[in-house]
């Protein structure tokens, strides 16, 4: 398989099941910024050496693959029967878990906290802003009618919310204090 496939010269792009359409289209968009996210997850491993957070970035990558495929090939044109990996009820439920277990060791927050820490968790800061990014987009094709599969945005939500937790917990395990912030007029 050739790296290069010279299809994409002319500005377009094949979606799975779903036709050509312009490399700057909203849905190609989204996929795009996943992409991103996964490799920032990737860099968050890269620096990572806890084997805890390890198991629970590697998977946050496989379901970003099935999300970008997802994305990638709209429900309303992928006929019946074809083997596009989907996200499903049980991907958003094993976050709402994940983000629950990590919670049970992490001080309450009291106030909102800056960004940071450890290399690892500031790199999964970064991740959750990317992500939101990604949410803001994946609510742009929805209210522009494009067919996506439900269980996406909720997945994509969550993990915002995972990612901010996993970073605190990251940081946590380090053994890195959070930076709360107060506000110019509070200090």
């Amino acid at each position: 398989m050739k790296i290069y496939t010279r299809t994409g010269d002319k500005g377009k792009t094949s979606l799975l099941r779903g036709g050509r359409v312009p490399k700057h289209h909203p849905r190609v968009e989204v996929y795009g910024t996943m992409d991103e996210l996964n490799s920032q997850i990737g860099f968050a491993r890269s620096l990572n050496e806890d084997a805890a957070v390890e198991e629970k970035l590697e998977w946050l990558q496989e379901c970003l693959h099935v999300l970008c495929a997802d994305v990638a090939a709209p429900p309303a044109d992928t006929k019946d029967g074809a083997m596009i990996p989907r996200i499903c009820a049980e991907d958003v439920d094993r976050l709402e878990r994940m983000i629950d277990e990590m919670d049970e060791d992490l001080p309450q927050l009291k106030n909102f906290i800056l960004p940071g820490g450890n290399p690892t968790g500031a790199a999964l800061h970064v991740a959750r802003t990317i992500c939101r990014r990604g949410e803001r987009r994946l609510t742009e094709i929805i209210e522009l009618g494009e067919s996506i599969n439900d269980e996406s945005l909720r997945f994509v939500n969550r993990l915002s919310d995972t990612l901010f937790t996993l970073a605190r917990w990251t940081n946590f395990r380090a053994g890195c204090n959070e930076k709360a912030w107060i506000g110019k007029d509070q200090g």
